[in-house]
């Protein structure tokens, strides 16, 4: 696959494989889960950079638990549910469906915003994974030995930012993804970009550790991957979407994701071209919004692509994922799921916003259309 001379030197940096959101269609559409193998049908990947920073979310700022208030949540109700692909368009990770339940719990009706998030920041002083430079030397020890100092300039902030570009090979993620200088949440798509007026727009370009660290100080907690899951579904029963079974483009707007031809044009049917506020559509039916589209949300469970073959022998209790993490794609990486989908899905390469749709990310990394909500316990 061919890098760009940008995203290859920030490759070399740290020997890492980079953002690949590739989408093909197989020939063969199988509903099993085959450990280690390619994914089939709808072959959606997200790999995406770990940073290596020397400095961790929770050891570099100081955020202290405070008493979660439930305004702006809603009480999800204890329940059960069949979760996972249980049709023929998914993932192979996506497979068994498998029942599962779910204890009361309380979730964010909306993506955290930008205003809640400068809240935060303004009361702990926290510094996100983007904002920091990257450190040498701990980087270093991650590499293999003999490994040169690449120039100062590969070592600032940054992080990755889209761009609309022509091609025809889906599978060149360089062609629309740059690795941006400058590029952190208050200015989502680098220097010269900002989030004036955008205070009811979800907060991007946050990492998993940035996440956990509003989670903490705000008294709250990153959903399970079931929890999300069960959510999301807002008590419809085997459907593809929070809304239920009716194409994305059918009918009006449900959800913001790409109309057109990705990556080139977009044609905004649904009046968005990138990130739109929160709210901008229908809730799903336990009263959450963006539960399809708009930003992908970080869950707390680590990612493995086997993991529902574990659980599908009984009803799972609250699970909580797997105690490690192995991505076949990418061995070394330690990976976390998100899900949703944002305004990057198409139907006709990414049907990420698919309630089953399962991807994944390293928790040190973030990116323009990646957000978060938050749950509480009862």
């Amino acid at each position: 696959m061919a890098l760009s001379n940008q995203i290859k030197a920030v490759y070399i940096l740290c020997s890492l494989s980079f953002c690949i959101v590739s989408c093909k269609q197989n020939e063969t559409k199988d509903k099993t889960l085959v450990a280690h193998e390619k994914d089939s049908a709808l072959d959606c990947q997200t790999n995406i950079p770990s940073r290596f920073t020397i400095a961790k979310a929770e050891d570099s700022n100081s955020v202290t638990h405070t008493i979660a208030s439930h305004e702006g949540m809603t009480l999800i109700i204890t329940g059960e549910s069949v979760l996972g692909a249980s049709d023929n368009e998914g993932r192979r990770d996506e497979y068994p469906a498998h029942k599962v339940a779910v204890k009361n719990f309380w979730m964010d009706v909306n993506e955290v915003t930008n205003k809640q998030f400068s809240e935060f920041v303004k009361a702990t002083g926290y510094i996100t994974t983007a904002e920091k430079p990257v450190d040498w030397e701990e980087l270093k020890t991650q590499l293999p030995p003999g490994t040169a100092k690449p120039p100062a300039e590969q070592l600032v902030p940054s992080s990755l930012v889209f761009k609309k570009t022509n091609t025809e090979d889906l599978n060149d993620y360089s062609q629309w993804w740059s690795w941006v200088a400058g590029a952190n949440w208050k200015h989502p798509q680098g220097p010269g970009s900002d989030i004036v007026g955008k205070d009811n727009y979800p907060v991007v370009q946050v990492s998993w550790e940035d996440a956990v660290a509003y989670c903490k100080w705000a008294g709250k907690r990153l959903p399970t991957e079931a929890e999300w899951e069960y959510a999301a579904r807002g008590g419809l029963k085997e459907k593809k979407y929070p809304w239920g079974n009716e194409d994305i483009e059918a009918g009006k707007p449900k959800a913001n994701t790409w109309q057109g031809k990705f990556p080139a044009m977009n044609t905004d049917w649904d009046h968005f071209e990138k990130a739109a506020p929160v709210r901008s559509f229908e809730k799903n039916g336990f009263g959450l919004y963006d539960m399809a589209g708009n930003v992908w949300e970080w869950c707390s469970d680590w990612y493995r692509p086997d993991y529902f073959q574990s659980i599908v022998a009984t009803v799972a209790n609250s699970p909580k994922g797997p105690a490690s993490s192995y991505d076949p794609e990418e061995p070394s990486i330690p990976k976390k799921v998100i899900r949703g989908g944002s305004f990057l899905c198409n139907s006709s390469y990414c049907k990420g916003y698919r309630v089953t749709s399962r991807m994944k990310s390293s928790p040190d990394t973030g990116m323009e259309h990646t957000g978060f909500r938050c749950v509480a316990d009862n």
